[in-house]
């Protein structure tokens, strides 16, 4: 499995503080099943120093560091951006933030109620060169408020990146509801784990999804879909919804 959403690197962001708590966190990744992480901090108007020169820098050195302990987890750099920051950055600098080497830029979707021009900015943005991949859309209000909006964003090329422990409701009953509804009308192409430590929104992939009654999306959310965007492949595509499958509030 690829873990394409993760705040591994220390001291960067809300993510691990230390390099200790980097490696309880990888470690808890391969306790999971999770072969590779992209290390995706924040880019954004609160962490002016997360740069892709640095964010590099700091994946090289994990991965020697995860190599000299022992920790078997393959990592390559990344971001999860904010649309407003991405908006502002050049291409060359948007390029190296793509996830790995591939052409997908781990787009952070707006909590907010109110984004004017949302879908104006994400399609400015693949017009540049930029493929999207909407980072924990499922929580963002715009879309409770709008669903239409969302559908017409991947309709229109952008895909969806749904965070696993939203599915079992660890961000409120709203949150696994509009999840629930996106895999229902087949708008999830990811599952990742936005895991920000081995215990505040620890990583899982395979036991959320087993616990939400969709262990059959792991093989694509989980592996097929996110190996193809590092790959810079077409995207495979979904699986068909299993005819007895678990609904909201039963099973």
């Amino acid at each position: 499995m690829i873990d394409l959403h993760c705040h591994l690197l220390p001291g960067l962001d809300d993510g691990p503080a230390d390099l200790e708590a980097t490696f309880e966190l990888a470690r808890a990744q391969v306790s999971a099943g999770v072969e590779k992480v992209l290390c995706t901090p924040h880019v954004n108007h609160g962490y002016p120093a997360n740069v892709s020169t640095a964010i590099i820098q700091r994946t090289q050195a994990l991965r020697r560091s995860l190599h000299e302990a022992g920790i078997p987890l393959r990592i390559q750099a990344g971001a999860e951006v904010a649309v407003t920051k991405a908006v502002e950055l050049d291409d060359t600098e948007l390029e190296l933030l793509h996830l790995g080497a591939g052409p997908w830029l781990l787009l952070e979707a707006p909590l907010s109620t109110d984004f004017p021009q949302l879908d104006g900015l994400v399609a400015g943005l693949r017009a540049r060169g930029h493929e999207i991949l909407l980072a924990h859309p499922e929580r963002c209000a715009l879309f409770h408020r709008d669903p239409a909006l969302l559908a017409g964003l991947i309709a229109r090329g952008a895909a969806a990146q749904v965070t696993a422990t939203s599915l079992t409701g660890d961000f409120g009953r709203t949150v696994e509801r509009f999840a629930r509804s996106m895999v229902e009308d087949g708008l999830v192409h990811v599952i990742a784990s936005d895991a920000h430590s081995a215990r505040r929104r620890g990583p899982g992939l395979a036991g959320p999804l087993t616990e939400a009654g969709l262990d059959w999306l792991t093989d694509y959310a989980c592996a097929a879909v996110p190996g193809a965007m590092l790959a810079g492949e077409s995207l495979p595509g979904a699986p068909e919804l299993p005819r007895k499958r678990r609904r909201f509030g039963r099973g």
